[in-house]
């Protein structure tokens, strides 16, 4: 049976590498511009070449390795222009928007057995879906036969609720199957045996605070004693007071007026903004989290990096590296593995029929 072996491009720090190799690709190289994220791939990922530089400026594409080899390419063009929450320059203004054909650039030249891209829901009505069938039909122009998906990682395994895009090309025709897997996880199932920890929390390496009593969690934990990541953003003294208004599910609209005088029109802040996260349910979406004030779910402090990244499914054994900052920048830019690992299982699966 021939190897599958992948490329990862706009790797980030390697959510989509890690949902590839546990569906059992080898991973061949990564290409990421940001050197923090790539010091984080490096280091979780020793055997993948992994270039720092703009995908745009690369020209040292890598072979398959060896001729029973099959080469999937990969890869998340940058997000943030197709966003929701991004009014202001989500249009065909905003440069990094046209990304998305520097990835059909990548599979022109590498001509791979099948791509997989992703993206934000957003792809799917910016400017008219504009971005996302121009990708599409020169897509097609390669002779590839091309699949859109719209997917919810809460449906694969994840403690969280966050829609994303894959469309999946390959040489021949595929049916593609990719079907939700179990019911929804909640946010205590995913973190309740992590450390307890204070606003500003800088110990990275922590016990952990009780044994797991989910499988989730016992999955994360593999064998590990001890966790990383228990890096907390050090927030004012009245922004913590501002958290001791809101309860589980409830925003910034719970906090009294008076607490927010530095805003010019508290009444345009984005209802994600200032959210405590629910016990019982699912997170919400994990994206800056930092900057929107995601709120722990019953202690009054932003979320650790650790926290963040168990509701984004990824192991405890994954270390990430840089400033707090940087940390939870790749944290919130990852593709959730699990829901990535399904959507290359299914593929993978189809592509060897």
């Amino acid at each position: 049976m021939p190897e599958w072996v992948g490329i990862d491009l706009f790797a980030g720090a390697g959510g989509m590498s890690l949902g590839a190799r546990s569906a059992g690709v080898k991973l061949l190289a990564a290409v990421e511009t940001c050197p923090h994220a790539t010091r984080t791939y490096s280091l979780n990922f020793p055997s993948t070449k992994v270039f720092c530089t703009d995908v745009r400026k690369f020209d040292e594409w890598m072979p398959t390795n060896g001729t029973d080899s099959k080469l999937i390419l990969f890869g998340g063009p940058p997000c943030q222009g197709f966003s929701t929450s991004n009014q202001r320059t989500r249009n065909s203004d905003n440069e990094r928007n046209h990304l998305v054909f520097t990835f059909v650039e990548a599979v022109s030249k590498l001509q791979p057995e099948l791509f997989v891209m992703e993206n934000v829901k957003g792809i799917l009505e910016t400017e008219g879906a504009y971005f996302l069938q121009s990708a599409v039909d020169a897509f097609e122009k390669l002779d590839y036969q091309v699949s859109v998906h719209l997917l919810n990682a809460v449906d694969f395994g994840v403690p969280q609720r966050r829609s994303r895009v894959f469309v999946v090309g390959s040489r021949k025709p595929i049916k593609l199957q990719i079907s939700p897997q179990q019911q929804p996880l909640t946010v205590w199932d995913a973190i309740h045996d992590l450390p307890c920890l204070t606003n500003g929390a800088n110990v990275d390496d922590l016990l952990y605070s009780c044994d797991s009593e989910s499988q989730y969690a016992l999955a994360m934990r593999g064998d590990l004693q001890s966790v990383s990541g228990n890096l907390v953003t050090r927030n004012s003294d009245i922004v913590v007071n501002r958290y001791r208004h809101i309860l589980p599910g409830q925003n910034w609209e719970s906090i009294p007026v008076h607490l927010m005088n530095n805003y010019g029109d508290r009444t345009k802040c984005h209802t994600g903004i200032y959210r405590r996260l629910e016990k019982c349910q699912p997170s919400v979406v994990i994206g800056n989290y930092r900057k929107n004030m995601l709120i722990h779910p019953i202690q009054d402090r932003g979320l650790s990096v650790r926290e963040a990244a168990r509701l984004q499914s990824v192991p405890d054994s994954f270390r990430f590296c840089g400033t707090i900052g940087f940390q939870q920048q790749q944290v919130g830019n990852m593709v959730p593995p699990l829901l990535s690992q399904s959507v290359f299982q299914a593929i993978i699966l189809e592509g060897a029929s």
